[in-house]
């Protein structure tokens, strides 16, 4: 099985991924790697931290000739601004102005954070808590995508509405949401809907606000039979909601109809049946979005989310002084107006490390090659059922 773990905070020097798990013998181009961190900084209504990163990975284990050698990969994502951060995030001891944080933040981590772990200085909270953590998130999830593109599996993502304005419900294809998600800059496929979206966040920008959102990540060619339906830790509905909820101000998931279902009659709330020779089970409509019973069912895969909006405000809320007690405004930090677009790109990233990981589960992950024979095996005896 697939498993990682990262390290390291918003203005340190640098954030690093351990990846374990990963089948052998898959050639690996980092510059996609940073193509997918290219696509997480993007988006309007991002503030001025992504106009300092230009992220990009260096690969420091796990990996020789460009294939991949089934020990563990260490990923590593240098922070530009560390250089401004250096005697503030020092490992050794800080000097000069440690930029205290005491004045926690409305729905952000700062305060529970500083209940749990004892800390006096916040900053201590939100170094870790801070949504920078997925940027290596993304690398991660770059890796997985590249290890399902052998089985022709794609993740593809977009947002579905920002700051109340929201796309109709319309059925999506894979060619269709390529490149025209890509080239729109808040990842909407309606252009009458993008341009309202951008109205409203230069209208929160100017108001001091910030806006929430909701995304929906859809996975294609996934086949039937990952996950399990005899253990509850197995199921693969629960780990992609766990997934896209660990998320930073992921405050909601659904797959398929989600809530939806419950205020429909069960007729209305299910997917029919079919087969035909040449391709097999299949169902006209997906409202189980793609996963029944914890496992996949061979249609696509639809996870969709809900993000509030992001906690720092140039216009802050009322808090409390840690220390002191006494009423303050809650601390400014540099912070966007909107991450949806941001958002959606993680989720995809996400999602794709869960599936990848079931593939692993199912087919065997100590090679490709071992992988993709099992895959075809596989294939073959779903073909003939």
């Amino acid at each position: 099985m697939l498993r990682f773990l990262t390290a390291g905070e918003s203005h340190g020097e640098s954030l690093t991924a351990i990846l374990e798990g990963f089948p052998a013998g898959v050639s690996i181009d980092q510059d996609v790697v940073n193509n997918e961190l290219a696509r997480r900084q993007k988006g309007y209504g991002r503030g001025q931290r992504m106009q300092i990163e230009q992220d990009r990975v260096e690969i420091l284990s796990g990996v020789r000739g460009g294939r991949t050698l089934g020990s563990p990969i260490t990923l590593r994502i240098r922070n530009r601004d560390w250089e401004n951060w250096k005697e503030v995030m020092s490992v050794q001891g800080v000097t000069g102005d440690a930029r205290t944080v005491t004045r926690p933040r409305p729905g952000h981590a700062d305060l529970a954070g500083g209940i749990k772990y004892g800390h006096k200085d916040l900053r201590n909270v939100l170094e870790r808590a801070s949504a920078r953590e997925t940027a290596v998130r993304v690398a991660v999830g770059a890796m997985a995508r590249i290890l399902l593109g052998r089985f022709n599996i794609e993740v593809l993502g977009h947002v579905l509405s920002i700051g109340g304005s929201k796309v109709s419900g319309e059925k999506l294809s894979r060619p269709q949401m390529g490149p025209a998600v890509e080239n729109s800059p808040v990842r909407c496929l309606d252009k009458t809907v993008e341009k309202e979206i951008i109205e409203r966040i230069e209208k929160a920008q100017s108001e001091g606000e910030t806006l929430g959102g909701t995304f929906q990540i859809c996975a294609f060619d996934v086949p039937a039979g990952l996950g399990s339906y005899v253990h509850w830790d197995r199921r693969l509905d629960a780990d992609l909601a766990m997934a896209v909820m660990s998320v930073p101000a992921i405050k909601g998931v659904q797959i398929g109809l989600g809530f939806e279902s419950a205020h429909r009659l069960g007729s209305q709330a299910h997917d029919a049946i079919n087969f035909e020779r040449s391709k097999g089970f299949f169902r006209d409509t997906n409202r189980a979005g793609g996963v029944e019973g914890g496992v996949s069912n061979g249609e696509t895969i639809v996870v969709e989310a809900a993000m509030k909006p992001i906690p720092t405000l140039t216009d802050p809320l009322p808090s409390v002084h840690f220390i002191s007690k006494r009423e303050v405004s809650a601390s400014v930090e540099r912070s966007d107006v909107t991450a949806v677009p941001a958002a959606c790109v993680i989720g995809e990233a996400v999602v794709a490390f869960v599936l990848a990981n079931h593939m692993c589960v199912k087919f065997g992950g100590d090679s490709i090659e071992e992988m993709q024979r099992n895959f075809q095996g596989y294939l073959t005896y779903v073909r003939n059922l």
